[in-house]
């Protein structure tokens, strides 16, 4: 048997055709395969299920690689191109799932002889026609695919409006003191006298972190929080309008609770539980630390009440240095750009039994952009076995530095959903760091997104698309991402790639010093996460006229931080498109990452027998299995919390 195929890229000068020729052809293939399923009189189960499988596959190539190149490609046609294929998809798929005969034929199938992932599949594929309204009158399933057809449209221009709309402090350069050198080089004196910074990440969090004068932290703050705005605020409220009135057309109270009915939380109701669960857990760290804070801001501030958002970085780093003896400027002198990556690489290879292979001549949509083939190595030690082919298992594509036009954040996409036998997966990182040095906090993010891209690739070796990669429940999905952050702050790990330009590792004490720094704050940052948490509930389940409103008294409620002036931070919030009104899943997934984390030797995180019982127990499944069942196969026992209340207890 042939070696699955991998996804050929097009050049420039193709890109924009391509993406045409791919999307028609994508979406008729699958039409050709639903038209020969419904022509099948009393297919058998698993006949239909395969026809239904294979029209998974072609949608899922076409939408998958359209929404990645809509947020990377640096033409502008291509990235029209790609959202209008993503509607095309979108739209399909809300008509399958709305046709009763479809339904019907699947709802009558007998499941007797399937196996267990089979058997679970049918029944996902029966409750996605349901909550799709396929039950409903003519005139609700009508309206139903208005709204997800106008609902994919409002998160394009949502995102976009985000993505597009960079802010710009302009400051004289004696104004600038405390910035790295490396960023004061990259960063030159305009034909104005002045220095541009951005509201991008690499600008916006070194200004906020090392820049001594408050005035432009306060200026960079209003900019960095006020993107989006005012052109996001009537798309919000349409999308919530819109979700809504979904959720009733299908049988549920809100969107809140449609939403969570297929999350591992279970029910609408319950998220707000567990937001205030957290928020009550984190109370006292969260004075405690803030306590700490305030009283060095008012060395500098004596008249200050509170902490602004202007001043927390900047006093968080005064803290570090001071209470720690931990310089971020120091610190980020071991972590160039280049080692990082590579070092990246060798520790999740070894850790996962993986090899990667440079694909230098690879096709990519910039530059910037590396490529690297997966290989398994038959165990977890890092130890190549294998030839360079045979046992590659995907392809990865990093794309990791700022540019415009493209995504602002840092998140993976997938290219292609790896299916046993027929699909390698495939998926890129999309990241926003510096090309020289980098901030400890972007070599622990740069980790976790990582995560995500390697669950894609391990879970990419099932049987079906539907459950191919990260195709849990999204409440776990950031679990897996968040436990590999530990990997990024253990000292004898990290010293294996953080060298300073003498090529000296970087001190244990010194490591140690930063993660009794890094607890410094945790609890004001959980209650920061509740807020972001709130902002997602509430704004769905309530739909505030006045959104800017009830974001202050959100904010009064949960933040630790105080409102800064003229500011907007909703119209900018990007996860209120993907993560609708379930943000809360960022702190359920630590919940379950601690716990996951509990099982590994902290002295010995390389082990790989553990290490080998997590990739082949948690990822590689996929969405075979519910997440509560593959954690509870992994650690022996259900989940807890307590792992993670004596994190944040410490």
């Amino acid at each position: 048997m042939d070696a699955p195929a991998l996804v050929e890229l097009p050049t420039s000068d193709q890109a924009l055709a391509w993406v045409e020729q791919r999307t028609a052809a994508g979406i008729a293939r699958a039409r050709e395969v639903v038209e020969h399923l419904r022509a099948t009189e009393q297919p058998d189960a698993m006949e239909a299920l395969r026809a239904w499988d294979e029209v998974a596959l072609a949608l899922s190539n076409v939408g998958a690689l359209s929404s990645l190149l809509t947020n990377v490609h640096p033409a502008e046609s291509v990235r029209t191109a790609c959202e209008q294929a993503e509607v095309a998809v979108d739209k399909y798929v809300t008509e399958l799932r709305q046709d009763r005969a479809l339904y019907d034929v699947f709802s009558g199938l007998d499941p007797a002889g399937l196996d267990l992932v089979a058997a679970r599949l049918l029944d996902k594929t029966v409750e996605d026609f349901r909550r799709a309204g396929v039950d409903r009158d003519e005139r609700s399933r009508s309206r139903l695919a208005d709204i997800n057809k106008r609902l994919v449209e409002i998160d394009q221009e949502f995102s976009r409006n985000i993505r597009d709309d960079v802010r710009v402090v302009r400051v004289a350069p004696d104004r600038l003191a405390g910035m790295p050198q490396d960023w004061l080089e990259e960063h030159p004196v305009g034909e104005d006298g002045l220095v541009g910074i951005t509201s991008d990440y690499p600008d916006t969090v070194p200004a906020l972190m090392f820049i001594a004068d408050r005035g432009v932290r306060c200026e960079v703050v209003q900019g960095f929080l006020d993107r989006g705005y005012p052109q996001n605020e009537p798309l919000l409220k349409e999308m919530f309008d819109l979700r809504h009135e979904l959720a009733g057309l299908v049988g549920f109270d809100d969107w809140a609770s449609y939403d969570a009915a297929a999350k591992m939380i279970g029910s609408g109701p319950a998220i707000p539980e567990f937001i205030d669960k957290i928020a009550a857990a984190a109370e006292g760290p969260m004075r405690r630390d803030l306590a700490l804070l305030l009283e060095r801001v008012r060395l500098d501030l004596p008249d200050a009440t509170a902490v602004s958002r202007a001043d927390s970085s900047f006093y968080e780093e005064q803290v570090r240095k001071e209470n720690h003896d931990v310089d971020s400027q120091t610190v980020r002198t071991y972590f160039g750009f280049d080692k990082v990556r590579q070092g990246l690489l060798e520790v999740t290879g070894r850790l996962f039994g993986l090899r990667y292979e440079p694909v230098p001549d690879a096709v990519v949509w910039h530059e910037d952009v590396t490529v690297y083939d997966v290989h398994r190595t038959g165990d977890s030690t890092g130890d190549s076995t294998g030839d360079s082919t045979g046992d590659r298992i995907g392809r990865i594509y990093l794309d990791l530095h700022p540019r415009e036009g493209k995504y602002k954040h840092a998140a993976q996409f997938t290219i292609a959903n790896g299916v046993e036998g027929r699909q390698l997966p495939e998926g890129a990182l999309v990241c926003n760091f510096n090309r020289g040095l980098m901030e400890h906090d972007h070599v622990v993010t740069l980790f976790h997104e990582f995560g995500h891209l390697v669950h894609h690739v391990l879970g990419g070796a099932v049987p079906w698309t539907r459950f191919s990669g990260v195709a849990t429940e999204w409440d776990f999905v950031e679990a897996p991402s968040q436990m590999l952050e530990e990997w990024a702050w253990d000292a004898e790990i990290l010293r294996s790639f953080a060298t300073n330009s003498a090529g000296e590792p970087i001190p244990v004490e010194l490591v140690d010093r930063m993660r009794a720094a890094d607890d410094f704050g945790k609890g004001y940052l959980a209650r920061q996460q509740m807020f972001y948490a709130a902002i997602s509930y509430y704004f769905h389940t309530e739909r505030p006229e006045d959104l800017t409103a009830r974001m202050l008294e959100l904010q009064a409620e949960y933040s630790p931080w105080e409102h800064v002036p003229q500011t907007h931070f909703f119209a900018n919030f990007g996860h209120l498109g993907g993560y609708s009104s379930a943000y809360y899943t960022y702190m359920w997934s630590l919940v379950i990452a601690k716990d996951l984390f509990s099982a590994f030797d902290p002295d010995d995180l390389f082990d790989p027998v553990v290490a080998g019982r997590y990739r082949d127990r948690v990822l590689a499944p996929g969405g075979t299995r519910d997440a509560a069942d593959l954690v509870a196969d992994f650690l022996g026992r259900p989940y807890t919390f307590d792992a993670y209340a004596a994190w944040l207890a410490r």
